[in-house]
């Protein structure tokens, strides 16, 4: 057995148990591992005797030099004696399996504890090896520095993991990887303190640490893996990392597009830690000193804002940042514009002017409706009069201009026409006019109104209805403020019409009908009617020849004959 109380190298306590646990894997004896401060159960004899065969049972301990000490015994359907008189009384129990029931271990406990089994003539004994464990009563980062400097070797902290058996091993890490030593940007200095009262180990590890820019916002913790009580975690720690200006950036902070009349503001922003608070600011030629702010605000920018801007170190006035503004603008100037008044057959004249500080695009729309083109105004007509509106674009902005077209003139009937009503009860006139202002429409015949449709692009249609019972020539006027026109039409009766088979003919199909139907017939009666002449003058003739009749009473059927065949003619022309 190795113990020891002092240890002159803080390694030696982690030493000794290692080779604690060696001895007794070699010596093949069993080994019991407690946890600091419980109770601890070693076996007797794991059943190698039967309880009805044991008579005696006794526990002792190897207390050095060779020397036992008991603990106590327990004889065969007896009570237990307990005949420790040191460090063991009271805290020393038999289970009723026989193990040993050591309570509040400590590492002085780290010993041989023999189970003597006395059954029939039968002497035999037990050895127990015992070793107590104990995780680090907490583990945390302490002494820690309040800034790191880029580029030079600095005392981070030191981590502690009190009172623990063995003594701890602590690793440091940064963003959960592990820092290593390498003799130059990372130093780990270890050191163990056994306390002498209770033979617990504090574990301090001090880490040097050099810095870098990346290392802003990193995290530093420090672990322990304990054989026992698994990982124990440090909370995490962040540092100030302080380092020089090396690069400066200037942003311009401003609406997308800048116009005029917006406000733009300038902002240096310097990577230094701590970041500089006073700054230079150049402004075409004007230079700014501001005070304990980044920033510079220009208000109220025209297009003479557009430039490069810069801003530099006071310190340093040759680390300087720079950045362009550009002011947008976009001007229209539309000619003529407002509302424009013109006659039909006129021309009119657009002027369009664009000052922008960039490429625009045009286009139009008339009455909300998007042309396709450029309006052209070479020969005005009705259909030009409308609302047109201009919008330039050039980019995000954009700009608008307008003028409401209005083409006026006197006003012509384009078409008169008739149509059938339902079943041909009634006639439909329609008279379709341009003008402009809008006609008024008048008829020489009164009719009930049928429709007047919308004035649209200096058109209108208008319709009665009339029922004729004679034949009508009928006239449409319309009028305005330029003048007059008027049309007529020729409107015949319903009941002077035939209609075949009783469905509805258009008016002129009927009245051809008709006509050639009775003309027809008069042609057919009038040729039965002189060939029947034809041969009664022939003979009327032969009779005369043969009786000697005179000619007077042909010549007065003759008379009669051609009467009425030019009634018949007559009753045809009409």
């Amino acid at each position: 057995k190795i113990q020891s109380n002092m240890y002159r190298n803080p390694s030696e306590k982690v030493i000794e148990n290692v080779v604690l646990l060696f001895f007794f894997a070699v010596s093949g004896l069993e080994t019991v591992v407690g946890q600091y401060g419980e109770t601890l159960e070693i076996p007797c004899n794991n059943g190698a005797i039967k309880a009805e065969d044991v008579l005696i049972t006794k526990w002792k301990y190897d207390k050095g030099e060779g020397l036992p000490g008991d603990l106590l015994v327990r004889q065969k359907n007896q009570n237990i004696s307990i005949s420790a008189t040191d460090e063991y009384k009271g805290r020393v129990s038999m289970a009723a399996n026989s193990s040993l029931l050591l309570s509040a271990a400590k590492l002085t406990d780290q010993r041989t504890f023999t189970c003597m089994v006395v059954g029939g003539a039968d002497i035999t004994e037990y050895p127990v090896n015992v070793v107590i464990y104990k995780t680090p009563a907490g583990l945390e980062i302490s002494d820690k520095v309040e800034e790191l400097e880029i580029g030079r070797l600095t005392k981070l902290g030191t981590c502690i993991a009190e009172d623990a058996n063995p003594a701890a091993n602590i690793t440091w890490l940064k963003n959960n990887i592990p820092l290593v030593a390498d003799g130059k940007g990372i130093s780990i200095q270890t050191s163990v303190v056994v306390d002498p009262a209770t033979g617990l180990s504090t574990t301090s590890s001090i880490l040097e640490y050099t810095a870098e820019r990346e290392d802003t916002d990193a995290e530093f913790t420090c672990r322990t893996h304990h054989t026992m009580g698994g990982q124990i975690m440090s909370t995490s720690e962040t540092f100030t990392i302080t380092y020089s200006t090396e690069n400066i950036v200037l942003h311009v902070i401003a609406q997308d597009p800048l116009i005029e009349g917006d406000n733009v503001t300038l902002k240096c922003v310097a990577d230094g830690n701590p970041a500089p608070t006073s700054f230079n600011f150049h402004l075409k030629g004007e230079l700014v000193k501001v005070e304990n702010t980044d920033t510079y605000t220009i208000t109220n920018v025209s297009r003479d804002t557009t430039g490069e801007y810069k801003c530099s170190l006071i310190d340093n006035p040759t680390l300087e940042a720079s950045e362009d503004i550009t002011v947008n603008y976009l001007d229209i100037n539309l000619s003529p514009s407002g509302k424009i008044v013109k006659r039909a057959g006129e021309t009119l004249d657009l002027n369009l002017l664009i000052d922008a500080s960039g490429e625009s695009k045009v286009s139009w729309t008339k009455d909300d409706v998007k042309l396709d083109k450029l309006p052209e105004f070479t020969k005005l007509t009705y259909s030009h009069s409308g609302r047109y509106v201009c919008k330039v674009m050039m980019g995000l902005l954009s700009r608008e201009a307008s003028f409401e077209l209005v083409v006026e003139g006197a006003p012509v009937i384009r078409q008169l026409s008739k149509q059938h009503g339902e079943k041909g009860q009634y006639k439909v006139l329609i008279c379709e006019a341009e003008g402009s202002p809008k006609p008024v429409v008048s008829w020489s015949i009164n009719g009930t109104s049928l429709d007047e449709s919308p004035f649209i692009n200096g058109k209108i249609t208008h319709k009665i209805t009339v029922v004729p019972t004679a034949n009508l020539t009928v006239s449409c006027t319309v009028t305005n403020d330029f003048g007059i026109d008027t049309r007529t039409i020729n409107v015949s009766s319903l009941f002077g019409e035939v209609r075949m088979d009783k469905q509805d003919q258009p008016e002129d199909s009927d009245q051809t009908k008709l006509v050639v139907g009775v003309v027809v017939g008069l042609l057919i009666a009038t040729v039965i009617i002189g060939l029947a002449y034809w041969l009664y003058m022939k003979k009327s003739k032969q009779g005369s020849w043969k009786t000697g009749e005179k000619e007077n009473g042909s010549s007065e059927e003759e008379k009669k004959l051609e009467e009425k065949v030019e009634e018949n003619s007559q009753k045809a022309e009409v």
